[in-house]
């Protein structure tokens, strides 16, 4: 039976960040679980559970500093911790740990790709597109933080393809950047019975031996 909720909670001295991941029925009131300072930010998160079929919740307290980078990145690292556990937890439901998918609307479209393999790694490519360096009161380096965040957390390789998008149309290259990750992860998130007690990769899960203390030969 798969375990369908992870809850995870990330404090530093400057934020404390809780993040669930449910994958029981839909949350009629998923707008109000998603709690940042951003409300563009929040809409984003909303397009992930939405296309991911994911209840999520995030929310964030912060010290007096508020600062949009800072909020951005410490969500990615606490959800992809989220989603990470949630994998781990369900290996023997057979869970697939990877997917790819495009989103659209109107003219823009993009590309994710991810895998779920202990592997941190971003590529984010938006050569093809013009993005606006403001959108709706949050810089996009910020919301690039998130993803960033995100492959920490989560030990996962993410690409991410901005291929199509007109100038002056930034709020629809996000939307399609975030559409298109929350379809990956609805992939990644599937239950497969043949792929019981599997990983993504065939190398398995990994585990460390560590010491301390000890003396090494010379």
């Amino acid at each position: 039976m798969d375990k369908r909720t992870t809850r995870v909670t990330r404090t530093t001295s400057e934020s404390r960040i809780t993040a669930a991941v449910d994958r029981g029925p839909r949350n009629a009131a998923q707008k109000e679980s998603l709690n940042t300072p951003m409300p563009f930010f929040n809409h984003m998160l909303e397009h992930v559970a939405w296309r991911g079929e994911l209840n999520l919740v995030v929310d964030v307290t912060l010290d007096r500093f508020d600062l949009a980078h800072v909020i951005t990145e410490d969500v990615g690292i606490t959800l992809g911790k989220a989603l990470q556990e949630y994998i781990k937890a369900n290996y023997a439901s057979g869970i697939v740990g990877y997917g790819s998918a495009y989103g659209t609307i109107d003219e823009a479209l993009t590309r994710a790709v991810l895998s779920f393999e202990s592997r941190a790694y971003l590529d984010f490519n938006a050569s093809a597109v013009t993005l606006p360096e403001q959108m709706e009161g949050m810089c996009s380096e910020d919301l690039v933080a998130f993803f960033e965040g995100f492959v920490q957390g989560a030990q996962c390789t993410l690409h991410l393809d901005l291929l199509k998008g007109r100038s002056g149309h930034g709020h629809h290259i996000w939307e399609a950047t975030f559409r298109s990750f929350g379809m990956a992860l609805y992939e990644a998130l599937a239950v497969r019975p043949w792929r019981s007690g599997m990983t993504a990769g065939v190398a398995g899960a990994i585990t460390y031996d560590v010491s301390t203390d000890v003396e090494c030969a010379e």
